[in-house]
């Protein structure tokens, strides 16, 4: 996964609320290997009819070079399934922004390079009155924290621990080998001060 910085791409409003991991992708694409992409089945039920026809007036049908969505609250909620941040990242969406986050849902986010952007209840009606039912250029900078629309620009939130790991690229596993000597240290101390607290395998190395 690579790190990011700034990213300028295009950005839609997908001015709902409670966009679950659900609608994000139904779970009956789920059993499609990751290899094949899961870009095609995002937001699948909302996005075409009972045919498999696209609505012309749904704006990601509209807008098919979206990178940057603005989204309502609770956006991710629900299940814990990852393949809902697959989908919006195999369909080339880089950041989200919206008033609030599933919890799982952001962590999942941030481990495959998607941008969760925390913004203010005000800030999302903001920038929908800069979008309407446009697609817009937009460009955002981690750095700053910052999202610029039109001449519209607004600051957004996200932990610094989940900031770092998108600016390096970092996965939950990259993010602990950073500390990967004090670990060290801390074993070597075990092994002197408090032997009994490890398993008898790794003591003796048996």
């Amino acid at each position: 996964m690579s790190g990011w910085t700034k990213h300028s791409g295009q950005a839609v409003a997908l001015p709902f609320h409670n966009i679950d991991t659900d609608q994000l992708i139904p779970s009956r694409f789920m059993s499609t290997p990751r290899s094949e992409g899961y870009g095609r089945f995002l937001l699948h039920d909302l996005r075409r009819d009972e045919s498999g026809s696209e609505h012309p007036h749904f704006p990601l049908n509209r807008h098919k070079d979206t990178s940057i969505v603005v989204a309502g609250r609770n956006f991710g909620s629900g299940s814990s399934r990852e393949a809902a941040v697959y989908a919006l990242v195999d369909a080339g969406i880089r950041a989200v922004f919206a008033p609030s986050f599933g919890d799982i849902f952001s962590g999942n986010a941030v481990n495959n390079g998607l941008l969760p952007a925390l913004i203010q209840d005000a800030d999302f009606e903001l920038l929908l009155r800069a979008l309407g039912d446009a697609s817009r250029p937009a460009h955002v900078c981690l750095d700053a924290r910052h999202i610029s629309i039109d001449g519209t620009t607004i600051g957004f939130q996200i932990d610094p621990g989940r900031r770092t790991k998108l600016i390096n690229g970092w996965d939950d596993i990259d993010l602990t080998m950073q500390h990967a000597a004090a670990i060290g240290q801390h074993k070597r101390r075990l092994d002197s001060h408090a032997p009994w607290v490890r398993p008898v395998t790794e003591r003796t190395g048996s």
